[in-house]
């Protein structure tokens, strides 16, 4: 019996695991999977390992590991890969498919201009679009990064520059004041992360302690908007695709 096992990042925020479990409830009224299952990568249980404990019980044999990330970092190549090869010991019997993340689709471009638009800035409009990334030390961050960039760049938002949480340059301090000293009037922080967790509450303090704090407008995250609903049905159907070629 196939199985469909989400995996969450996890957070100390009790509003973020609510909207991320609220999102993920709506996903699974529209996937045609049996068995499917939620858990988390830190900070809030089930982990992974007790996840996929939680789909064998119920009956599966065949397991969609599907993250619930944007892009594809250390947890992705390394976390969540560690995990399901314990299992496999765990569970000789069952067969795992390791789903992809969210990535750069075009409906990511169109939540962040959805979510500029929300506080003004739109293509008609002026102001430098700061983009706020979790960070990581993989080589790819900055790469993904740069093509988010050039993708708002292509639709008239201009210009955009980027700054990280943690583990890669520019910091966000360094990020606030290289773009809030251009002197060029409103920067709007676009915080390109899913759900509004401690991350958030970090960039408000960050802005609060900026000497060009009065220059700022923070825009929301991107949230569990609807059309990734269909981005994530998208991929758990690719997995079943890959599953089932693999078959024959």
């Amino acid at each position: 019996m196939l199985a469909v096992l989400y995996v969450s990042h996890g957070t100390r925020v009790a509003e973020g695991v609510l909207k991320a479990n609220q999102f993920l409830k709506r996903c699974m009224d529209q996937v045609n999977v049996p068995i499917q299952r939620i858990c988390y990568l830190e900070l809030v249980k089930p982990d992974i390992l007790e996840g996929i404990g939680q789909c064998v019980a119920a009956g599966a044999d065949r397991i969609i590991v599907q993250p619930i990330l944007l892009l594809s970092a250390r947890h992705d190549k390394r976390d969540i890969p560690g995990a399901i090869e314990k299992a496999r010991a765990i569970y000789p019997h069952v067969r795992f498919t390791y789903g992809k993340p969210f990535g750069v689709a075009d409906c990511i471009i169109d939540i962040l201009l959805e979510r500029l638009a929300e506080k003004g800035r739109t293509p008609d409009s002026e102001g430098r679009v700061l983009i706020v990334g979790r960070g990581s030390s993989d080589p790819e961050t900055p790469k993904t990064f740069s093509r988010i960039s050039a993708e708002l760049t292509g639709k008239g938002i201009s210009p955009v520059s980027v700054c990280y949480m943690a583990a890669a340059k520019p910091l966000i301090h360094e990020g606030l004041a290289q773009a809030g000293g251009q002197n060029t009037g409103t920067v709007y922080i676009l915080p390109c992360l899913l759900f509004p967790g401690i991350l958030m509450r970090t960039i408000r303090k960050e802005i609060a302690e900026s000497a060009y704090r009065t220059s700022f407008t923070l825009c929301p995250p991107l949230g569990y908007h609807p059309a990734l609903i269909g981005l994530l049905r998208q991929r758990i159907e690719a997995s079943v695709h890959e599953r089932l070629s693999a078959q024959y």
